[in-house]
């Protein structure tokens, strides 16, 4: 086994008097730097082959594999692989042929600068993603720290506070952490109005008013939530349909005939970085579905525009498959062929014909079938009664 080639170094505001003795030899030695101009700025004056990050970004990986063969360094800030370069890189390169380097994180920073415990803090990112990610972590109590993507983005972040009944929640902006240059800016959601540094990091104490919107990751959002046509999966019917799906960490789901993107979205919002695939062939519904996403803190839901079974043609295979409109005998036979191993399985329907293919596809594979019937109290004049929803018969079972 040939010996690593590749150094990922954490480094922080205080540059290289930062580092360990042995990684400051590692940055000293190294015959190229890889890393962004700020990297570069506090690594100092070391005589090596300086270079910048590609563009496209995509393009990393060859130019480091094209530098096989020389003392390689990549500079990251803090720790390589929390939220950072180093990950991604591991995910290409054998992790034999690397040396990971780690600093401590703005996280860490943060937490310290707060007084938090750390193993009670969400700790997100919405650097290079869309920042309405952070939106599925609002909850009350709940204390966050943000690697954030520019300037604008604490602001951007206490509209979403605001809007949601949190604008009471304490913020702070805390930029060149661990520098003689450290800032601190402490604000609350509503009248957040600071300038700030583009590189910064971002705590928030969520505090929540007594009309706040309670949006939990636990499945079974209120209805209301969602811009719907009134075809959507009712919210106890929902809950049950993904306690069946078991939503899990970077797991995909095929949602199929996803009409408003209900059951994709409350997926995603359930397990971390959990994809979905919407397939629906409306425009209107995918709209929605589009609007909701962004609405509830699930902004990469993908949505196709295709009938079922020829919009499964090409996707990744998946974790989880809901059937909620488009079911017939072929879509579901292509849909198990592509299901992957331990995969689940979860079709409804409210049609006498839906149903009567539900109960053949049962006889023929097995797994559960139940009927769901919900009733909710509502007036009736001056008085109140139960008013029924269509009768959901639900079929799953999980690949073997």
């Amino acid at each position: 086994m040939s010996a690593p080639w590749l150094h990922i170094v954490g480094i922080g505001e205080d540059g290289l008097d930062g580092l360990t003795p042995a990684t400051r030899a590692v940055v000293e030695a190294a015959e190229i730097i890889v890393g962004g101009d700020r990297h570069h700025d506090l690594s100092g004056a070391i005589n090596a082959t300086r270079v910048a990050w590609p563009s496209p970004f995509d393009a990393l990986i060859d130019q480091l594999l094209e530098f096989k063969g020389k003392r390689v360094v990549v500079l990251a800030t803090g720790d390589p692989l929390w939220f950072s370069v180093g990950a991604r890189i591991g995910r290409a390169i054998d992790s034999t042929q690397i040396v990971f380097h780690p600093q401590l994180s703005a996280f860490q920073l943060a937490s310290a600068r707060m007084g938090w415990s750390l193993a009670d803090v969400e700790t997100l990112t919405v650097h290079g993603r869309p920042v309405e990610q952070m939106v599925a972590f609002i909850q009350p109590d709940q204390k966050l720290i943000i690697l954030t993507t520019g300037a604008e983005t604490p602001e951007k972040i206490a509209k979403f506070l605001s809007d949601r009944g949190f604008g009471n929640s304490k913020m702070t902006v805390l930029a060149a952490m661990g520098g003689e240059n450290e800032q601190r800016f402490d604000g609350v959601a509503d009248t957040w109005n600071h300038s700030v540094p583009a590189f910064n990091t971002l705590a928030i104490d969520c505090i929540a008013a007594p009309n706040a919107a309670l949006l939990p990751r636990v499945p079974g959002l209120d209805d209301s939530l969602f811009q719907s046509d009134g075809t959507m999966t009712k919210q106890e019917v929902r809950a049950a349909t993904l306690a069946k799906l078991m939503p899990m960490r970077g797991a995909l789901l095929w949602d199929i005939g996803t009409g408003s993107g209900s059951v994709a979205i409350e997926w995603m919002r359930a397990a971390r970085y959990a994809r979905a695939v919407g397939i629906e062939p409306r425009a209107d519904r995918r709209a929605m579905a589009a609007a909701n996403a962004l609405a509830l803190g699930s902004p990469k839901l993908e949505l196709i525009d295709g009938e079922t079974p020829a919009a499964l043609d090409g996707l990744d295979a998946p974790d989880a498959i809901f059937i909620g409109g488009g079911l017939s005998e072929e879509t579901f036979e292509i849909a198990w062929d592509k299901l992957r191993p331990l995969g689940r399985l979860v079709a409804n329907a409210v049609t006498l014909e839906s149903e009567a293919m539900l109960i053949d596809l049962h006889r023929k594979h097995g797994g559960q079938l139940a009927k769901i019937s919900v009733q909710r109290a509502e007036p009736v004049g001056k008085l109140t009664g139960w008013r029924p929803f269509m009768t959901v018969t639900q079929w799953n079972l999980v690949k073997r």
